[in-house]
């Protein structure tokens, strides 16, 4: 999705949002006008005032209510009490809300948390990321570059960390992770994966729990410092557990990206990793050459998988199809390019 497309989606989203909270000085707005008129209307047609319909009663009305001229004085005492009641309820009510409402409409940025909300409400099949510390800034920062959508959650945000963040257009939600609340409004029911970088263990299972039962079909990625258990958490409950030993941020993002990815090992002071993902019927992979994108990638591909028949040595020559599951060693930031041409 285009950023003005979310962007206008997020506005309008928002301007709902807060007509929801100013409705009752809105209705009673509407109550009060309408009703104004529609009583002035009845008595002006018993005075024989020359009022020929209710719109024109209820225009008259209005103007009443901000000090408009609308038409000559009327002679009957019920008629001119109009000019002198409808100013006061003017003010207090409908004048009062809409400077509110204005103020809050145009200004939407200092609103901070309700404008992050609406921007999260236009994602869907995006990555729900919880914690920005140094590991989930990191993790943000490998996920943007794969061109996957994702909404952060922070309970207590470092503004040095958060204004990276959002400079990547990424919304940040200032709230509690663990509240259902917070995470629907992060859009866990339309994500595709929650990657949980806390470092609390016990708090990463308990929002892990919480978004699985609010999205049974969501990937769950979690940051886990005990190796035990996080081995564990992938046998009963299908959770990517990451121990504090096997965890790297490259490798923390591409779990949430679907893509299979190594701990990066370092050789000759080159750390690389070893990748494996299927190719996507649009995929910018599709339709070149290994030796193309080896070249131009600086990768080397160690396996192609078509039509299920794997090759541990590719010919150079071979052209990849949507389909092909291919295994790719490569620097970790070099694996997250591919990621992104893949998607």
């Amino acid at each position: 999705m285009s950023l003005w497309w979310r962007e206008w989606r997020a506005s309008w989203r928002d301007t709902l949002i807060l007509l929801r909270e100013f409705r009752l000085p809105l209705f009673i707005s509407v109550i009060a006008f309408g009703g104004g008129g529609l009583l002035y209307f009845a008595l002006a047609q018993e005075a024989h005032a020359p009022i020929e319909s209710v719109p024109e009663a209820i225009y008259i009305v209005l103007s009443q209510a901000f000090l408009q001229s609308a038409g000559d004085f009327p002679n009957q005492w019920y008629l001119q009490a109009f000019y002198f009641v409808m100013p006061l309820i003017g003010i207090g009510t409908l004048a009062r809300g809409l400077t509110d409402f204005g103020v809050m409409l145009f200004n939407r940025r200092a609103r901070g948390k309700e404008w992050e909300m609406a921007v999260a409400s236009t994602f869907s099949q995006h990555v729900v990321l919880i914690g920005l510390g140094h590991l989930g800034f990191r993790v943000a920062q490998h996920l943007h570059s794969m061109h996957q959508d994702v909404v952060a959650i922070e309970m207590n945000p470092s503004e040095t960390l958060v204004a990276e963040v959002r400079a990547l257009n990424i919304p940040v939600i200032h709230d509690d992770g663990l509240r259902e609340t917070t995470l629907l409004a992060a859009g866990v029911r339309q994500a595709r994966a929650i990657m949980l970088c806390t470092q609390q263990d016990s708090l990463n299972l308990q929002m892990a729990v919480k978004a699985r039962s609010l999205n049974p079909t969501i990937q769950v990625v979690l940051r886990i410092f005990d190796d035990d258990f996080a081995e564990s958490l992938h046998k009963q409950f299908g959770f990517k557990a990451f121990s504090a030993t096997g965890m790297a941020a490259p490798a923390f993002a591409a779990a949430a990206a679907g893509v299979d990815i190594t701990y990066p090992l370092t050789i000759e002071g080159q750390p690389l990793s070893l990748a494996r993902f299927n190719l996507v019927a649009h995929s910018a992979l599709v339709g070149c050459t290994i030796a193309e994108i080896e070249e131009r990638d600086d990768v080397s591909i160690v396996l192609l998988r078509h039509q299920g028949v794997p090759d541990l040595h590719p010919a150079h020559d071979r052209r990849l199809s949507a389909g092909d599951v291919i295994a790719v060693l490569g620097s970790p930031s070099r694996l997250n390019q591919m990621v992104a041409k893949n998607q």
